[in-house]
């Protein structure tokens, strides 16, 4: 098996090598039939009549043409056509030079399409048949004669099917080739869009807490000599903010866990259910938010639910960086039809100067959420100061819709 093996491989990287060994099989072949006789007695009589000089010029002529078969095919089936025509007219009946036409018509339907096989083999067969039947040294209803269609329809046939198989195969390879480029662009696309949304979701946890931690600690040293129990107020608030951040980073990084590791969150999922939990960690940190929900307890896709909150989180983180002092916060959470919106707004003089024009990533990565879900984000300055954010999030997303029974 191997050393077939390797002779096909050598085949295949030579292929006028293996055009040359089918020319001698194909010359092997002609002239053994030249020199069979039928004898009634003893069945093939070999050599009793050999054949005529001519014949097995026209012979050597046609199996030297097949070596060229792969790089000219219509050119080697015209000549060796031609050299079968002179056979069928001039030559010994018994001398088969037609069958390297018929290998030579085999090519050509190997290779090019069906139309031109359908035409260049009905016109073999015609030249052929019609040229020993009117010319040739025998009767023209002789076997031999009628051989010659037989023949040539295998050969055009033989060749018209393996050009449907090749044809075949390409496309099949070609479907699973393109079928798994889809599935690595898909697997790309994935693995870009987790990035974003874990990216997302750590800008998002790390600003809102560390800016807490950060005003606290401003009132710390503010306060450390005068108040230390107020101090010991805003370092508490320090430590819970702390707290919440590495506790949403381990949820967030928990995403990259191997898959022995625990399933379950540890944590409640955010949501607008932790809304007023949210809010009060703004207002221990300065910030007075005043929150109002007339979403009639919508149920939310989880998607929706978080996103909503991030929206929200991301706002107030703002406006604690940038309104200034004295700045108050309003959300508001109101199901509208199909929607639920959810706005922010705030009255600090720094809202349109600092949160419009900075250099963040929290607008885009609202924007990016909000997009994602099929909604939309307005954000802007409001007329007489302060900044305003308002997102509207379809209660039902596409994904779910898709799932939706029917």
């Amino acid at each position: 098996m191997s050393t077939l093996r390797r002779a096909r491989y050598q085949f295949k990287a030579h292929p006028l090598t293996l055009d040359a060994v089918i020319a001698a099989a194909v010359l092997l072949c002609m002239i053994s039939s030249a020199f069979a006789a039928p004898d009634g007695d003893h069945g093939v009589d070999w050599g009793a009549r050999p054949p005529n000089t001519l014949s097995l010029l026209l012979m050597v002529l046609a199996a030297a043409a097949l070596v060229l078969r792969r790089r000219s095919a219509l050119a080697v089936l015209a000549a060796t056509g031609t050299f079968a025509l002179i056979e069928c007219v001039t030559g010994d009946p018994r001398a088969p030079v037609a069958m390297a036409a018929v290998i030579a018509l085999y090519t050509v339907a190997s290779t090019t399409d069906r139309a031109t096989t359908w035409r260049v083999g009905l016109l073999t067969m015609t030249v052929l048949t019609v040229a020993a039947m009117a010319a040739g040294p025998l009767p023209w209803y002789a076997q031999e004669n009628i051989a010659l269609v037989a023949w040539t329809g295998i050969g055009a046939t033989a060749g018209d099917a393996v050009r449907s198989h090749r044809a075949y195969v390409r496309a099949i390879r070609e479907r699973a080739e393109r079928a798994e480029r889809t599935r690595e662009e898909e697997a790309r696309r994935r693995v870009a869009e987790e990035r974003l949304r874990i990216a997302r979701e750590l800008h998002d946890v790390v600003a809102h807490h560390i800016a807490l931690v950060n005003v606290q600690a401003g009132v710390v040293a503010h306060v450390m000599d005068r108040r230390p129990d107020q101090a010991k107020e805003a370092l508490a608030h320090v430590r819970e903010a702390s707290r919440s951040a590495l506790d949403e980073l381990r949820a967030t990084v928990g995403l990259l866990r191997q898959s022995d590791d625990p399933a379950a969150p540890t944590e409640p999922a955010s949501g607008l259910g932790r809304l007023d939990e949210l809010a009060g960690t703004f207002r221990n940190a300065g910030l007075p938010v005043q929150v109002a929900r007339a979403d009639q307890d919508t149920e939310l896709p989880a998607a929706v639910d978080l996103a909503a909150y991030r929206i929200v989180q991301e706002a107030l983180t703002n406006a604690q960086k940038h309104a200034g002092t004295g700045a108050k916060a309003e959300v508001s959470v109101v199901r509208v039809g199909p929607n639920i919106e959810v706005s922010v707004l705030d009255d600090g003089a720094g809202a349109s100067a600092e949160t419009g024009t900075g250099g963040g990533h929290g607008l885009l990565g609202m924007r990016e959420r909000v997009t994602a879900l099929g909604g939309t984000l307005t954000t802007g300055p409001r007329y007489g100061g302060g900044f305003r954010v308002h997102a509207i999030l379809p209660v039902q997303t596409r994904a779910g819709a898709e799932r939706k029974p029917v």
